[in-house]
């Protein structure tokens, strides 16, 4: 899997953006809505334009297209194809790669089984659940084996307990399959649970990086919320969310409402 370096990357929200991602890593981009997340996100998948280069293994890829790139993207608004079916969703991607039936079939199988989702198999989207959407969801994006994924805040409609068994998923894909990860997230608790590193963005500009419990155990965590950072997920806005940081032994309460 490739290690990931961005090199001075300039477009119309980031700002002189260096930052390496190491083989295999799961960094976390960290910030507050309008920060740069989703767009220094897009520049890793060649989907915009920028001025700096962005390099795989030590080689640019500026100029290659998002197929050569070998990432999925799970995007934060799911784009399931509501006129296929379950399995016709998550085979997409290999057969416009042109993989044979047989490899086709073989590798949404073996998907349908890693996500526990065989029940759903011949099912539509509109027939889905929101947790159940986003596991279809993921199996199409690992479908063609990608060397890099990109999440960018997949979880942030998805209830509190169905995140967190998601945000479980997730993590457990990464260290069973082994690729590279970028997650975008302004959650306080999700970045924390899931980050091997994470990165600090705040007005286009990468301002810390860090390993999470060096990161948090400075932070005003009322400053947090108040700062857009942790608006985790819809059935918290009303309740205390609680986040024990059991490295540095900090205890951040933050109420809602």
């Amino acid at each position: 899997m490739p290690n990931i370096r961005l090199k001075n990357i300039n477009n119309f929200i980031c700002h002189d953006i260096n930052l390496e991602i190491s083989d295999r890593e799961f960094l976390v981009l960290w910030g507050p809505t309008g920060a740069g997340k989703t767009t220094l996100l897009n520049t890793i998948a060649g989907l915009i334009e920028h001025k700096g280069s962005v390099l795989f293994d030590g080689s640019p890829v500026d100029e290659f297209p998002v197929y050569q790139r070998k990432a999925g993207y799970l995007f934060q608004n799911l784009i399931l194809f509501p006129h296929l079916s379950v399995r016709a969703n998550i085979a997409y991607g290999l057969r416009v790669q042109g993989k044979p039936k047989s490899k086709v079939e073989s590798r949404v199988n073996e998907l349908l089984r890693l996500m526990r989702i065989e029940h759903l198999v011949y099912r539509y989207p509109r027939d889905l659940s929101g947790g159940e959407k986003q596991r279809v969801a993921l199996a199409r994006a690992i479908a063609p084996s990608p060397e890099i994924m990109l999440f960018d805040e997949p979880l942030n409609s998805l209830d509190f307990h169905t995140a967190r068994y998601l945000r479980t998923e997730i993590h457990k894909l990464h260290r069973e399959l082994g690729f590279t990860t970028i997650y975008v997230t302004h959650c306080f608790e999700e970045a924390f649970a899931l980050a091997d590193r994470v990165a600090v963005l705040k007005n286009g500009r990468i301002v810390r990086t860090g390993f999470p419990e060096d990161i948090f155990k400075e932070i005003d965590c009322g400053a947090i919320v108040e700062n857009g950072f942790c608006d985790c997920h819809q059935s918290n806005k009303n309740s205390a969310a609680q986040i024990k940081l059991e490295n540095s032994n900090i205890l951040c309460h933050s109420r809602r409402g």
